[in-house]
């Protein structure tokens, strides 16, 4: 039986009447919102590390596994997320996935120590996990295809897309805010509380504009589940660690997750194989475009995800800006990617989904290259001037001419990239199917932006520790001849507690503009790989995407 099939029994919804076209925009928002709520949590906390670190005493290592153990939980249950809706109803797992967010949200904001705080994104993770492959599917089964369903993913895209640099703000703004729960400086845990209210509403809301999904016939592929979810969180959890600095590619516990991972995956390949319903149908695949599409989908996040990291560590390292500051920086893309997913759900009307997304990816493309040109003076001279005279390496970097246009760019970009490919993506997917293939789409997403981040640090690392061990003794030099008192005054406002301390952190602001301008440069490859893929492969016509019905050349599997 072809999977592309359209959905038997089901009414066509009818937008002509405005209280229809109401009904639909208030599902729409609900949907939006919770993705919105998901996507931001992965940086909304980011600003506030510093502050948690204090609050909770917890060391810089375990600091990293706020935003790691949110992103393992989230990345490694997606897929049992997806096909968990597509058994039980897409509505219900929506609403549980909410509630766990909110209400593991509340204890994060009063836990009182880090293993509850750590456990408590762990459990934020799980319930994204289980709220957004459900709400990519509400929005396939939910509006009829054609105009109605690009504007809700052009919505959705924009969420997604818009998502990382709104928790920077709003990760800033509150941490910022003078709140006295505990102590003086708990406005960090104004990050985890404000999710309360909005998962809360919105799981309430959600039976009153969301139809519920049939449930499909089938049981849960238990053996499936669990290699499927180790596997993937061995892999993230790997992936993760071999990007960070301290750990790298040649750690021992990177090298053994990654394997580990890799086994899993094969054993869980085999088992979807041989049972008669497979957490993962492999007729999700069978599509040359859908096929096409998520793997797209894994290369282009990656570089945008690590666009984010490397351009808000050089914008507050090197050009100076406070933690909002740089949260601000980013509002640019917030606002073009939401006016370039509308223009696209339009265009996704007239022109095919190859020559939209092509074209976001180059224009990405061009963007990267953009900021992999940005250059200031880093020798260890330099270096030493800088801190001498109290100013920032990247002091003439201009914002305004040489970040902003590429950052807005960027955001057009993606915006023409994200539409397009989601629509592809779950267009003809079994109704069965949905969840699950809204879970490989966020999987793809999420993996993908593990290894480019992974890829990128990589490379990053490698050309500042370079750079370093060549500007370090002519920064020792020059800081043993400074007066003592000029040697405590850096060292308070650099937070170092020695001389040597003082030499490697002003050493990596020298070197890390190198670093990260060599991974802006990977990162074009990244994405000129994904657009050869796009360019290649993605030959679906606009015309199909317009109807629900099957491809005049039907893909037989199974």
């Amino acid at each position: 039986m072809s999977d592309l099939t359209e959905t038997v029994g089901t009414p066509e919804p009818e937008v002509t009447t405005s209280g229809r076209r109401q009904h639909l925009g208030w599902a729409l928002v609900l949907i939006c919102i919770a993705q919105l709520m998901v996507v931001l949590d992965a940086t909304i906390a980011n600003i506030a590390l510093p502050y948690i670190g204090k609050d909770l005493n917890m060391s810089g290592t375990n600091l990293t596994w706020i935003v790691t153990g949110y992103s393992l939980a989230f990345g490694g249950l997606l897929l049992l997320g997806g096909r968990l809706g597509d058994l039980y109803g897409r509505r219900r797992i929506f609403m549980t996935g909410l509630t766990l967010f909110a209400v593991a949200s509340l204890l994060g904001g009063f836990a009182q120590n880090e293993a509850l705080l750590l456990g408590a994104r762990g459990i934020q993770g799980l319930g994204a996990a289980l709220a957004s492959p459900a709400a990519l599917a509400l929005i396939t089964t939910t509006f009829p295809a054609g105009p109605a369903r690009n504007r809700a993913f052009a919505v959705y895209a924009a969420m997604s897309g818009a998502g990382a640099a709104v928790g920077l703000i709003l990760g800033g703004w509150l941490t910022g805010l003078d709140v006295s729960m505990f102590n003086s400086h708990d406005g960090w845990r104004l990050t985890f509380l404000i999710n309360v209210p909005i998962g809360i509403i919105a799981a309430l809301l959600a039976p009153r504009f969301l139809s519920e999904s049939e449930p499909h016939p089938g049981q849960l592929d238990v053996p499936g589940a669990i290699a499927g979810t180790a596997g993937l969180l061995s892999v993230v959890y790997g992936l993760t660690r071999a990007g960070t600095a301290a750990y790298g590619w040649h750690d021992g516990w990177t090298i053994t997750s990654l394997f580990a991972g890799v086994v899993l995956l094969v054993m869980f390949m085999l088992v979807e194989t041989r049972v008669e319903h497979p957490l993962l149908p492999f007729r999700i695949f069978a599509n040359r475009t859908r096929a096409a599409s998520f793997a797209a989908m894994m290369l282009l996040p990656a570089a945008m995800f690590a666009m984010f990291f490397f351009l808000s560590l050089f914008i507050q390292n090197v050009m100076g800006y406070s933690p909002l500051k740089a949260g601000f920086a980013f509002l640019p893309f917030s606002v073009c990617i939401i006016i370039s997913a509308t223009i696209v759900s339009n265009l996704a009307n007239r022109i095919d989904p190859r020559y939209i997304a092509g074209v976001g990816t180059l224009m990405a493309s061009v963007a990267l290259y953009g900021f992999s040109r940005l250059s200031v003076p880093d020798s260890g001279t330099d270096v030493l001037n800088a801190a001498g005279q109290g100013h920032h390496l990247g002091s003439d970097v201009s914002y305004w001419t040489q970040i902003l246009p590429f950052v807005s760019l960027m955001a057009l970009g993606m915006g023409a990239v994200f539409v397009p490919l989601t629509l592809t993506a779950v267009h003809h997917v079994r109704a069965e199917d949905s969840g699950i293939g809204s879970g490989v789409l966020n999987t793809m997403q999420q993996v993908g932006g593990a290894l480019g981040l992974a890829i990128l640090s990589t490379v990053g690392s490698h050309f500042t520790n370079n750079h370093i061990s060549q500007i370090a003794p002519t920064v020792g030099r020059g800081l043993s001849q400074l007066d003592p008192h000029v040697q405590s005054q850096l060292m308070a406002q650099l937070g170092v507690a020695s001389p040597g301390e003082l030499v490697a952190r002003l050493s990596y602001l020298g070197g890390f503009s190198t670093g990260a301008t060599h991974a802006f440069l990977v990162g074009v490859f990244l994405m000129l790989a994904g657009s050869a893929i796009v360019w290649l492969f993605l030959d679906v016509k606009h015309e199909e995407l317009a109807t629900d019905a099957p491809e005049r050349e039907s893909v037989h599997v199974g």
